[in-house]
């Protein structure tokens, strides 16, 4: 099979769609919070660009020019007083109006205000999604389906059923190394890796069965599988639950997205180009998305949630060229009691900058070579 054929078989006319709606969004948004928080300070913002290359259409309104640009992906907002003008003698004219003339919070402000502004929207999807969906369960396991003549059908378990203990005792919420909770439910998983007699204590709408069965892990050297798709159960959730629940499900993500993406610039260090589940590149979201497109709208929102964090968090990294890079130098600026000076500026940033594509190209790469 060929490297088209291969993408062909992953990706889907409406998953590539929905990838660049999920993405356009996220970022035009990302942009629009740059935008309002310059001009609430009275900073005039010069452009604004939804997509990236070649201006298609141009409109000026408000004293700046909205432009729609020729790739649909990404954007940019051209603040006045961020960049330099030349003097008459080609040298570097300080700059004495716009974003330059803010004192330090107000130029983090208008930093803080897209990353921020893709965190409070990843957390009204969660919101929503948890008002609706309910939230998640760890002390039981939701059976989603079960495979066709396979030992859980034989056992009788079927898709809805709720798995409320093991063995009986309950399933455990368990409170990991980080001091929060975790999936007791995959204690399901735990189970099956020990042979003998197992019991489920099974919730079936207002019944309550105990289904006893014995369990060989590995049958001819090969493991055994037991047929089932499951998750964890839901609690119904009003909206200030839902929201509380999205701040809590926010914070416990934060060292997991810092451990990947230490993981993502150890692998780019050592060019190790095998694949991360944790990190995807844009063929990978495309694929995600493409997934998602074909199970239901709920699993868009999801995507689109974490794709907003995800945007969020990378954005707040302090790598100059990135926002939390351009935050780190305003808070140096003003430890020495002035700012750096535009050629400094330029000069880490541009470094910034080219290590940020390179660690691009390294993703796309390491998402292109499991194809071949």
């Amino acid at each position: 099979m060929s490297f088209f054929q291969s993408l062909a078989a992953v990706l889907t006319p409406a998953g590539l769609i929905w990838t660049i709606v999920l993405i356009g969004i996220a970022t035009f948004l990302h942009e629009l919070a740059h935008y309002a928080l310059a001009r609430w300070q009275g900073v005039t913002v010069n452009s604004f660009s939804v997509g990236m290359g070649p201006v298609i259409f141009r409109r000026n309104w408000r004293g700046t020019q909205w432009r729609l640009s020729l790739v649909p992906i990404g954007g940019y907002v051209e603040i006045d007083g961020m960049a330099p003008e030349a003097g008459a003698d080609g040298a570097e004219k300080p700059l004495q109006r716009g974003f330059s003339r803010l004192p330090a919070w107000g130029k983090v402000a208008v930093l803080l205000a897209g990353p921020l502004m893709n965190l409070l929207l990843a957390i009204g999807l969660m919101t929503v999604t948890f008002t609706s969906q309910g939230v998640p369960a760890p002390d039981r396991a939701r059976i989603e389906s079960v495979v066709a003549d396979s030992p859980a059908q034989k056992l009788g378990l079927q898709a809805g059923d709720v798995i409320t203990a093991i063995d009986g005792r309950d399933i455990p919420v368990i409170v990991n190394i980080q001091g929060r909770d975790a999936p007791g439910w995959e204690s399901v998983r735990d189970t099956l890796t020990r042979a003998g007699k197992h019991v489920f204590t099974v919730q079936r709408d207002t019944d309550t069965l105990d289904l006893t069965f014995d369990w060989t892990p590995n049958v001819n050297g090969q493991r055994q599988l037991l047929g089932i798709r499951y998750g964890p159960d839901v609690n119904p959730a009003s909206l200030p639950v839902a929201f509380a629940t999205s701040w809590r499900v926010t914070a416990q993500a934060v060292p997991q997205v810092v451990q990947s993406f230490a993981g993502l610039f150890k692998r780019f260090l050592t060019f190790d180009i095998s694949r991360d589940e944790n990190v995807s590149g844009p063929i990978g979201t495309a694929e995600i998305v493409s997934q998602a497109a074909r199970v239901s709208p709920w699993a868009l929102v999801q995507v689109a949630t974490l794709l907003n964090l995800s945007l969020a968090f990378f954005n707040l990294i302090p790598i100059p060229g990135l926002d939390g890079g351009r935050i780190l130098l305003v808070l140096v600026g003003a430890v020495r009691g002035r700012p750096l000076s535009f050629s400094q500026e330029q000069a880490i940033n541009l470094a910034g900058f080219a290590f940020v594509m390179l660690l691009m190209v390294f993703v796309v790469v390491r998402d292109v070579s499991r194809f071949f």
